[in-house]
């Protein structure tokens, strides 16, 4: 017989059954959040022009985890980080206890219609594997494309992508793509280059990295991004947009209409923290994300070292603490 102490109590028991389930669904996606920091070492290119070997010190000691590598910036060759070769750099992000999980890499001839040459393909992904990175990640469309981009250019790209997906398979490395804003502009058909891109690649073989500054400044949410293509954005570039420019790039026809040096010419960036960007409200969707990089395109503190501790630390002490 069920009295009604026994009914309370039941009822008790279920609600913090309950509770504990929701407190357990919580601590389960609090789980997914990064926890660990990077930074895209083109923040620091001239910095590490001049010392490479000083500037990776000082990362270590700011308290970055992990870095992303550019190569291929300034053309081939097998020392093009800085001048040092690919073993003497692991070694010397080894000696500051930085790991590399991450990449970009350059592939102009390969995602140029009528080229698609795979020479450069192999070459780096050997150099991503011997850093012991699981990403190689494509930073930009070719150059000489950027004001010409149509659907029939990012079919191509999607396409040459997978294929390069299938290679970089076989080293245990995921391919990625790393978008600016020109990849969310409308085209002349009224397709949107992002959204070929994504879904015309296969999810098994190609992942993206969201910079998070130029998908806003191109006029998207973020949030709603992840929301439309779950897991495909497993990387973010977190880098903030300067008050005074907070504006989309295409707000205006004459936005919609500009070249994207000139459009360039009116951006500026900020710290983590200190600009327009609403990171809060992004870092509370990134169930998918397995890796963060402070990235700042342009820095104009004099010591850019401070800039990008500001960063770190607003990041540590506010996102994901």
């Amino acid at each position: 017989m069920t009295t009604r102490r026994t009914f309370i109590n039941q009822l008790g028991l279920l609600t913090s059954g309950a509770l504990l389930s929701q407190t357990n669904l919580l601590a389960n996606n609090m789980s997914k959040m990064p926890t660990q920091i990077g930074i895209q070492l083109y923040t620091l290119r001239d910095n590490l022009d001049k010392d490479a070997k000083g500037t990776l010190e000082q990362l270590g000691k700011i308290g970055f985890n992990h870095v992303e590598t550019y190569f291929g910036y300034k053309g081939g060759g097998a020392d093009n980080f800085w001048g040092l070769k690919t073993k003497e750099l692991k070694t010397l992000l080894e000696a500051n206890k930085l790991k590399t999980h991450s990449g970009h890499y350059q592939l102009n001839d390969y995602l140029t219609p009528g080229n698609g040459k795979a020479d450069a393909l192999q070459y780096q992904l050997d150099i991503a594997a011997e850093l012991g990175q699981s990403y190689l990640i494509v930073p930009i469309p070719p150059f000489g494309l950027w004001d010409k981009m149509d659907t029939s250019i990012y079919k191509f790209m999607a396409e040459q992508l997978n294929k390069a997906g299938e290679i970089a398979k076989k080293s245990g490395i995921k391919l990625g793509y790393h978008n600016h804003f020109w990849e969310f502009k409308k085209l002349s058909d009224g397709n949107v280059g992002y959204e070929i891109l994504l879904n015309e690649t296969d999810a098994n073989l190609v992942c993206f990295e969201l910079d998070l500054f130029w998908a806003t400044k191109a006029g998207q949410d973020p949030v709603a991004l992840f929301e439309k293509h779950p897991k495909r954005i497993v990387m973010w570039h977190v880098k903030d947009i300067d008050k005074s420019k907070a504006g989309s790039v295409y707000a205006t026809p004459e936005g919609q209409n500009a070249g994207v040096m000139d459009i360039l010419k009116d951006v500026k960036f900020a710290e983590v923290g200190a600009g327009a960007m609403d990171f809060k409200t992004i870092f509370k969707h990134n169930n998918d994300v397995k890796y963060i990089f402070v990235e700042q395109d342009q820095i104009y503190m004099p010591n850019k070292f401070d800039s990008v501790a500001q960063s770190y630390n607003y990041i540590k002490k506010s996102l994901i603490k």
